[in-house]
């Protein structure tokens, strides 16, 4: 099969599917993985729509998607329900006819019967395929994909599940692409480079003041920068379809030397490592065990770090001490400490970090303490306004004050990524407090 033969010069669309995605019920995870896997052979993402379950609106979709680009991946619509309607418009798009495939319906049926389940009439609605299309199968998953070559455009169609997508793409559709590339009478394309490189403490514009200049007028790479609350992500990106492949990545390589320098102890994490992670490695390379105590976090912190493999190598344990008792009980942190200075305050941060620290019998402490809102804030301490406290046993504690913005899930996600931070750059004996993004400001 030969599908993409009658293309020239190939660029994506992504069409991602359903009527969840555009009233906020859930985000689209699955063009960040295709886009990824698509700039592998070189092979460009120019456009992405998102649709609802409307049959004719995924049809009008289709109709603009193969006017500008030579592949269009749809995601979702393909499940037994009224809603998926998927199938239908691609056939109605197409002019194809609607019938019931073989190897679609021994593949859902297979599925089902190691699931202990028999087909519904709703599930065998997912064997309809429109003619003229070759059935991707669905390795870990009942609902069957398809592809199919409609004016000169290779349109393919996978489920929405991210985990069933990844491994159709995968195992279906790259191999396809890539057969037809090596096939095809045109030079291949270069694959389309991305390297991430993750910074927290500085605010975008910022690091858009560190980073000016850094790519030369002309130069066949993009810089990109996406802001959250875990930081600033920074992105260059190869444009692709290019003759001097050695050259790109020589470039590539400067560029990148010269981006870890410009940003210096902000850039904490490349590729798709995370803070957890990064501060994970550097606790067992040392052999140091970690204790954590929260208040507004409510636990975050413990969760991402616990989310890595082998995190018992080096977590202990983690309190959530939310209550001003609490604090007291099980912390040891004086009531008459709590009363004069108040609960969100530096010495209090430091007296739970060690408080933590020695019941723990552990190498170092770490703690939060804030007001993640929305009420709860005064004049002189705001909403946002958290203090970060280290204890490593030196009897010279560190700590952070940070005035965060945002609702209160935003300030508790910069609460712990800046927890996290304040532990990494201690790992790597480097000072705190470096930036003032955010009002952040250290003592020891």
């Amino acid at each position: 099969m030969n599908q993409t033969d009658q293309m020239n010069q190939l660029d994506a669309e992504i069409i991602a599917i359903g009527s969840e995605l555009l009233i906020g019920g859930r985000s689209d995870s699955n063009s960040l993985f295709l886009a990824d896997e698509l700039g592998k052979l070189g092979i460009a993402v120019r456009f992405k729509s998102v649709v609802g379950d409307e049959r004719q609106d995924i049809v009008t979709a289709i109709h603009t998607a193969v006017t500008r680009t030579q592949v269009v991946i749809m995601t979702g619509g393909l499940g037994p329900t009224v809603d998926d309607c998927t199938r239908e418009a691609v056939a109605d798009a197409t002019g194809q006819r609607l019938g019931r495939r073989k190897e679609a319906l021994e593949g859902l049926t297979a599925r089902l019967a190691q699931w202990g389940r028999q087909p519904s009439k709703g599930q065998l609605r997912q064997a309809l395929i429109p003619s003229g299309a070759t059935v991707l199968k669905n390795p870990v998953g009942s609902a069957p994909g398809f592809c199919l070559i409609w004016k000169k455009a290779l349109i393919v169609s996978l489920p929405g599940v991210p985990r069933e997508m990844e491994e159709m793409m995968r195992q279906e559709v790259l191999p396809l692409l890539r057969a037809d590339c090596e096939s095809a009478k045109r030079p291949p394309q270069a694959p389309i480079v991305r390297l991430l490189f993750h910074t927290f403490g500085l605010a975008e514009a910022e690091v858009d003041v560190k980073l000016k200049g850094l790519i030369p007028k002309g130069a066949p790479v993009d810089l990109g920068l996406l802001a959250s609350p875990m930081g600033v992500l920074v992105s260059l990106t190869t444009k692709g379809n290019r003759s001097a492949p050695a050259k790109n990545h020589k470039l590539l390589q400067a560029l990148t030397d010269e981006l870890r320098v410009r940003l210096s102890d902000w850039l904490f994490a490349e590729g798709r490592d995370t803070m957890e992670e990064v501060v994970g490695r550097e606790l067992t390379k040392r052999g140091l065990m970690l204790a954590v105590a929260e208040s507004c976090t409510g636990g975050l912190i413990g969760h991402r770090l616990t989310q890595v493999a082998g995190s018992s190598a080096y977590v202990d344990r983690g309190a959530v001490c939310y209550s001003n008792r609490a604090k007291t009980e099980m912390l040891g942190v004086p009531m008459d400490l709590i009363a004069k200075q108040g609960a969100v305050s530096r010495e209090v941060a430091a007296a739970m970090a060690c408080g933590i620290r020695e019941r723990a019998h552990v190498s170092v402490g770490l703690s939060v303490t804030g007001i993640a809102g929305p009420g709860g804030g005064t004049e002189t301490k705001p909403v946002g306004l958290v203090y970060i406290g280290l204890d490593d046993g030196t009897g010279r504690p560190i700590t952070e004050e940070h005035r965060f913005h945002g609702d209160r899930n935003v300030i508790k996600q910069r609460s712990s990524q800046a927890a996290l931070d304040l532990l990494r750059r201690w790992l790597l004996g480097r000072p705190s407090g470096t930036g003032e993004t955010c009002g952040k400001s250290a003592t020891r």
